[in-house]
């Protein structure tokens, strides 16, 4: 593949028709980017640069491969953020506030306290970030520091569920009155939708054993009524 240069020469090529002979009676008008591009052209470097490396090359690969390619850059905590969400992946639909007010929130955080922190509501980044500290600190396993970090999770959620229950039953026995939940109204929405499909099912069903039994019921009176004809003919004869 030839290496293009239309790029770096647009700033000449737009130069010489600006100030080309033939357009006297035209008023030139340079875009606005020609003076940036023109003072600072863009770069004609043949050579190729080679990313950073954040990981080490394989000992055993002879030849190097995909040393251009830039490399993915993983952290320890993806691999624990991948195990927790594959577990439970209901937590991915539970809503999350990520706006931070100076982006050091992390650093305030002091995880050998226990999963829960002033200011962060329980979520699977609580378990991932106790389970490193765990692992860090502890000395534990990743399936020690796992079961150990869900421990406290499930305890803390199922309070949570507990709070929200009994809120619920006291603002009930006050008269409040409590609309139907997003999980209630997905179900009917879905429950419509079923009995609209078992509706058509059952009419295609009717259709289709509507035929089956008259091509039944037809079978052999096409060959009948042919004989009956040639019988009739041959008597006239």
């Amino acid at each position: 593949m030839v290496r293009q240069f239309r790029a770096t020469r647009i700033a000449d090529v737009v130069n010489k028709r600006i100030r080309s002979p033939y357009r006297k009676n035209e008023w030139p008008i340079a875009p606005a980017w020609f003076k940036a591009v023109e003072a600072i052209p863009p770069a004609e470097i043949l050579t190729r640069t080679i990313p950073v490396a954040h990981q080490a090359p394989n000992p055993h690969m002879h030849k190097p491969r995909q040393t251009y390619r830039p490399q993915k850059i993983t952290y320890e905590e993806d691999g624990l953020r991948k195990t927790f969400f594959r577990d439970h992946p209901w937590e991915l639909a539970r809503p999350r506030v990520i706006l931070e007010t100076d982006g050091k929130d992390a650093q305030r955080y002091d995880w050998s306290k226990g999963i829960m922190q002033p200011g962060l509501p329980l979520c699977g980044e609580c378990v991932v970030q106790r389970q490193m500290y765990l692992m860090h600190a502890s000395g534990l396993t990743k399936d020690q520091a796992y079961d150990a970090a869900r421990r406290e999770f499930y305890k803390l959620r199922h309070q949570e569920e507990v709070e929200k229950r009994v809120a619920q039953e006291e603002a009930r026995m006050v008269g409040a009155y409590f609309d139907k939940s997003p999980l209630q109204i997905g179900m009917e929405l879905e429950d419509k939708e079923y009995e609209g499909w078992k509706a058509w099912a059952t009419e295609e069903t009717a259709k289709f054993e509507a035929l089956r039994s008259k091509a039944y019921i037809s079978f052999g009176k096409d060959a009948e009524s042919g004989a009956g004809a040639g019988g009739g003919a041959a008597g006239l004869e």
